[in-house]
């Protein structure tokens, strides 16, 4: 069974907040890159630039959790005032420690059924 842990965060942009979290998302993926156990972090726009997901992809629950403390040291309140989250799906057998982690996002857990991933 693969470690990997990912998730889709699913949020809305705040009003008027929309330069700012162009700047912002640039700075969070130049961040990401730098961490080793990133497999994978895209962000995705809707049409009208009100709704955003954010992919996200690592090797283990040690990888997201160094994620996640980073985001939460150097970016969760200015990312907090340019979206609001609405929707938090984790996949695969994240941490006891990830799970408390992700919890205040209001996540949703789903274990592995099936598949491959290359």
């Amino acid at each position: 069974m693969s470690e990997m842990v990912s998730w889709n965060l699913q949020l809305t942009v705040r009003d008027g907040q929309l330069d700012a979290l162009r700047a912002l998302m640039a700075e969070m993926v130049t961040s990401t890159q730098q961490e080793p156990g990133t497999i994978g972090y895209e962000w995705f726009l809707s049409a009208d630039e009100s709704t955003c997901h954010l992919h996200e992809r690592y090797v283990d629950s040690a990888a997201a959790l160094a994620h996640i403390g980073t985001f939460g040291s150097t970016f969760a309140e200015r990312f907090l005032g340019c979206l609001e989250p609405t929707a938090l799906y984790v996949y695969g057998n994240p941490s006891a420690d990830v799970r408390g982690a992700l919890d205040g996002f209001g996540a949703a857990y789903l274990g592995t059924f099936g598949g491959f991933h290359r």
